[in-house]
């Protein structure tokens, strides 16, 4: 009695490489097998699910919906037989994890050299952008978001260190234009402007006790990537809202010179987001768990 798994195994590859003698040079079965395959399921089903000609096989109606229900079941089953390796297993594969631009570059591929130092079974397919990504739908298992979660987000969240900002702009630039003293001196400034999906952030915040200020800010030099507005700043454009890591270098050799420093600027949460619904296989638990350990809330 032939494994109905395999034969809808068989079946799959029948429909996608058209014929019986493709799919036996596939399988290294014999096409004999095969239509022994595509019969057996016929008489468990009864019904045709094949238009056999000589050269060529088609799928019938319910050769179609049973096709669609086919990988499901085999999907399921993968998932199935996985489930106690994925418990014990050592960390193997590709990760595909989306990254904010500016904190994949600063810290985050650091923890990535680390991690792959521990675990060299795992190499990673790393997307860097600042766009709002989803875990799965967008092809990704592991996405880092900035700002705030969708109220009917569906995937499994966890917090992060927050992502931390810094105002700053180069001495000469101050000397130029002036230093601001408030929040709102900065409407008579320079502002290096990030763009994002919905368009320019247009407003910045501060806070000090219990005053909030928010400001609209322009500028000449408005760029959905964070390097141009820092490579700007450097430059003396202009004054630069950015994420603190990435800036503390040229703050600390006095390259670029903090700002408005008796105000905070608000920090943004940060999240690790990965789909609710699929297997923790051990590359994506240990990574959860290093990126928590290493960015803790």
């Amino acid at each position: 009695m032939l494994d109905r798994l395999t034969s809808m195994k068989v079946f799959i590859k029948v429909v996608e490489l058209g014929s019986f003698a493709a799919v036996a040079q596939r399988l290294n079965l014999s096409p004999q097998m095969v239509a022994k395959h595509i019969e057996a399921l016929e008489r468990h089903l009864g019904a045709r699910l094949l238009h056999r000609t000589t050269r060529r096989q088609s799928l019938t109606e319910t050769g179609r919906l049973y096709c669609e229900q086919c990988h499901l079941v085999l999907k399921a089953a993968e998932r199935a037989d996985s489930l106690a390796a994925n418990t014990l297993g050592t960390p193997r594969g590709t990760l595909s994890v989306s990254v904010p631009v500016t904190f994949g570059r600063t810290v985050f591929l650091p923890f990535l050299q680390d991690f792959q130092k521990r675990y060299p079974e795992v190499q990673f397919q790393l997307s860097l952008t600042d766009q709002r990504v989803h875990p799965t739908m967008d092809g990704h298992e592991a996405v880092i978001r900035i700002g705030k979660l969708d109220t009917d987000l569906t995937a499994i969240s966890r917090p992060l260190t927050a992502y931390r900002r810094a105002i700053c702009a180069t001495q000469n630039y101050l000397e130029k234009h002036g230093i601001p003293d408030t929040p709102e001196d900065l409407t008579e400034h320079q502002c290096l402007v990030y763009e994002n999906a919905g368009g320019p952030v247009a407003t910045w915040s501060f806070s000090r006790g219990s005053i909030t200020r928010s400001v609209p800010i322009s500028g000449k030099i408005i760029s959905n990537d964070s390097s141009v507005l820092h490579s700007a700043a450097l430059a003396g454009d202009g004054i630069l809202l950015g994420y603190e890591p990435a800036l503390l270098p040229e703050i600390q050799n006095q390259s670029l010179v903090r700002i408005l420093s008796h105000w905070t600027i608000p920090d943004r949460p940060m999240h690790l987001l990965y789909n609710a619904g699929s297997v923790m296989t051990p590359k994506l638990r240990i990574f959860v768990t290093e990126l928590q350990q290493a960015f803790p809330p």
